[in-house]
């Protein structure tokens, strides 16, 4: 069994900072692991999807289901996790319930006034902008978190408050509670 920290909240909500903090910080060699990575890396042809070689509609669905499935195995080859993502599709939380079935996962959320994030997402100039504002009023509804953060809080508090609930194994988060299907 792996453990896998799962940061989530809106774009320029303050994921890779604390991301790096934790790493930095925790007793274990932890994989720091997000779609920036990736991105940045150059394993997706950026500049021809912006150019409009490629559609990036018809290829988001076959990349996220590989960046989920990448991070089943990972956790499954036995590697602990630090990711940050942005659940922005209903389903995606049902599928890595699934693949994270097997592990032990702390569901940590990033919260962010909007003036902030909007402030924040201009400066980066790496995203679309609207994104934040788009992600604010959506990524947190009808989520159950074992740990809420917000970003006025110190970074050093909220790696300690992280760690700590790390360390409990106390978990009560939609990675732990039984499935609800409707009739």
């Amino acid at each position: 069994m792996a453990h896998i920290i799962f940061l989530h909240g809106p774009s320029s909500s303050g994921k890779s900072t604390l991301a790096k903090a934790i790493q930095a910080r925790i007793e274990k060699p932890f994989w720091h692991i997000s779609i920036d990575h990736l991105r940045d890396s150059g394993v997706l042809p950026r500049e021809r999807f912006q150019r409009g070689d490629f559609d990036w509609k018809e290829n988001r669905s076959t990349f996220f289901d590989g960046f989920h499935a990448s991070l089943a195995a990972y956790a499954g080859a036995g590697n602990d996790l630090i990711v940050e993502h942005i659940l922005d599709q209903p389903e995606w939380l049902d599928d890595l319930r699934i693949l994270f079935a097997p592990h032990n996962v702390l569901f940590v959320g990033l919260h962010c006034p909007l003036d902030i994030l909007q402030e924040r997402e201009k400066a980066r100039g790496d995203r679309p902008l609207g994104s934040a504002a788009q992600d604010f009023h959506t990524v947190h509804k009808g989520r159950h978190y074992d740990l809420d953060i917000h970003s006025r809080e110190d970074t050093g508090k909220a790696v300690e408050r992280v760690l700590a609930r790390w360390r409990s194994a106390e978990r009560c988060s939609d990675f732990t509670r039984p499935s609800f299907t409707p009739l």
